[in-house]
């Protein structure tokens, strides 16, 4: 039977293993294709994959079949639950693997894009440069097609020229700059916060004005440590939690 391929990971060794497998393994569950076959690889093979110990896989595998992505059957093997849910908490480590598994697993309509002017409080991540990339991006539950996200990008020209805009309907934007452009990303420094809904975002995501949103800033930085993006994204209030653990040592 063929089973699901899962994309590579090139590990932190600041970062527990089994939790960097876990979300990168996620990020790949919740990012497949609709024809993706549903059997994972044995935990042999998912071990060799990534370059863990089968303890450590074991330990991946476990949360994500506490958080409802996978079945493990007994002689039958492991397999991805088709009614995962797509909302789930997650739990935000300091991995991009995380940022991907945030993302992933949502439908995304492309409603703008093109050169635009550069808002004047992003000059500080992008002050060479009067224009930038603009993308606008509607996100919706694959299962109910309920808006979730509403998410705008300011990304450098000479990087948004080598985006498909195939990939952006397909991949969150951290994983085409990463895995389709080659951006080597060295960090990505994230804010949180609670604002209301404006009427262009309650429209879109479909809830009450000034009603409780989660408001996400990301900034992307390539190896040389230039931003290469800035995301603005707005989370509906209800269908989202951001957990962030500080590792004291």
């Amino acid at each position: 039977m063929t089973t699901f391929a899962p994309d590579s990971l090139a590990l932190n060794r600041k970062l527990p293993l089994w939790y960097q497998v876990s979300q990168s393994l996620r990020a790949s569950i919740l990012g497949r294709s609709p024809d993706a076959p549903l059997r994972l690889p044995t935990e042999d093979a998912l071990a060799v994959h990534y370059g863990v110990s089968v303890l450590t896989m074991r330990q991946a595998l476990k949360e994500l079949e506490t958080e409802g992505l996978i079945s493990r059957h007994r002689r039958r093997g492991t397999f991805i639950e088709p009614s995962a849910l797509r909302g789930a908490p997650v739990r935000l480590l300091g991995s991009v693997d995380a940022i991907v598994a945030q993302q992933s697993g949502m439908s995304t309509e492309l409603l703008e894009h093109g050169s635009t002017p550069l808002p004047s409080e992003l000059s500080e991540y992008f002050p060479d440069m009067t224009e930038v990339a603009g993308y606008r991006r509607l996100r919706s539950d694959e299962e109910t097609g309920e808006p979730t996200n509403h998410a705008r990008n300011y990304v450098r020209p000479d990087v948004a020229a080598r985006i498909d805009l195939a990939d952006l309907a397909r991949w969150p934007m951290t994983k085409v700059l990463r895995d389709a452009v080659g951006i080597r990303i060295s960090r990505i420094t994230d804010t949180v916060e609670a604002r209301l809904a404006d009427p262009e975002t309650a429209a879109l995501l479909q809830v009450p004005l000034l009603s409780p949103i989660l408001h996400y800033t990301g900034i992307t930085y390539d190896e040389a440590g230039l931003a290469v993006d800035v995301a603005r994204i707005h989370y509906r209030g209800d269908r989202f939690s951001f957990t962030v653990t500080m590792d004291a040592h």
